[in-house]
């Protein structure tokens, strides 16, 4: 009997040792796999979220914008792609080829904090207000991925934000909203047209990267994607962009290709409300107006990453 019980009081410290080592090991895995960030309780099931291979922060956010005139950008061509925002009649493009290098640019029009996010993988383009329940906030990029799309991360609090659900999935903010604001994703030469005396994004980051080039190669005329989406949908080429449009609860996606066919204006209606929708096929971009002409924030994106994240969307055909 006692040798008995002095191999329980052996053994059984050993096994909890053992346990402790295991689980351990399991913690500071999960932690890596998910740089660090805690999905406990997240709105999005873990499975689904995706290293995107850098590390939190890997991908830096640019904290300290600096603007120059246009007709500094010396750097920039007609054709180039850029995020336009215009607030409180304060104008600035943020270069396309600048974001595939940040993804996220935090910014002040005025006292106004806001964040322009990008996300080269599902080509979407967001601005959101980062006043949060009264508090200026500022972003990072998570290194983490949900349908393809990037996960922000706010700094006050370490929560993660889905870009293209515009909220919280987990952490201290789980479950708030980001309030849209409405960007024009369009060529530099369109842009400067319509809002003359706008500023650009200086490519004087204080970053070493070439901003000259793309990192992703021919990746938004592929119909390969780098990561696994909930779903695909393959109505269309998956990286044929879209206009996609969330009203009153209820959503609908513009391909350019529908409009392409359309003379624009062209007037439609979601929700009970009456919209109307302007494309410029040459600048193959996009607004949507309420039905006193003010612009309705929408979201400019690949066929594929508003399909998965809103697959019953409405989809605008043409020949209806």
């Amino acid at each position: 009997m006692k040798k008995t019980t002095l191999g329980r009081l052996i053994v059984y410290p050993v096994i909890l040792i053992v346990i402790s080592i295991v689980f351990k090991d399991q913690l500071v895995s999960t932690l890596t796999q998910y740089n660090g960030f805690d999905l406990s309780g997240s709105l999005i099931d873990s499975n689904e979220i995706h290293h995107g291979g850098p590390a939190k922060d890997g991908i830096p956010a640019i904290d300290k914008p600096v603007f120059i005139t246009a007709e500094q950008a010396d750097y920039l061509l007609n054709d180039d792609h850029v995020l336009g925002l215009s607030i409180n009649g304060i104008s600035r493009a943020y270069p396309i080829k600048i974001l595939n290098y940040h993804e996220i640019v935090n910014d002040f029009f005025l006292k106004k904090a806001v964040v322009m996010t990008y996300c080269p993988l599902c080509g979407s383009g967001v601005a959101y207000s980062a006043n949060i329940e009264g508090t200026n906030t500022t972003f990072g990029v998570s290194g983490l991925l949900y349908n393809s799309d990037v996960l922000l991360y706010d700094r006050e609090t370490n929560s993660l934000w889905s870009q293209l659900l515009s909220k919280a999935i987990s952490g201290e903010r789980k479950g708030v909203e980001l309030a849209m604001l409405p960007v024009n994703h369009t060529t530099w030469q369109d842009w400067k047209k319509h809002y003359p005396d706008t500023v650009v994004l200086s490519d004087k980051t204080g970053f070493d990267r070439d901003y000259s080039r793309t990192p992703y190669g021919n990746y938004d005329k592929s119909q390969s994607l780098y990561f696994p989406v909930s779903q695909l949908n393959k109505d269309y080429h998956p990286k044929e962009y879209v206009l996609g449009l969330k009203l009153s609860g209820k959503t609908k996606v513009y391909p350019f290709a529908e409009l392409s066919k359309m003379t624009s204006p062209y007037k439609d209606s979601l929700a009970g409300k009456e919209i109307t929708i302007t494309f410029d096929a040459k600048n193959r971009t996009g607004k949507i107006l309420d039905i006193n002409q003010n612009e309705i924030p929408v979201v400019t994106s690949f066929w594929f990453a508003w399909m998965a994240f809103y697959p019953a969307s409405e989809v605008f055909k043409a020949s209806d």
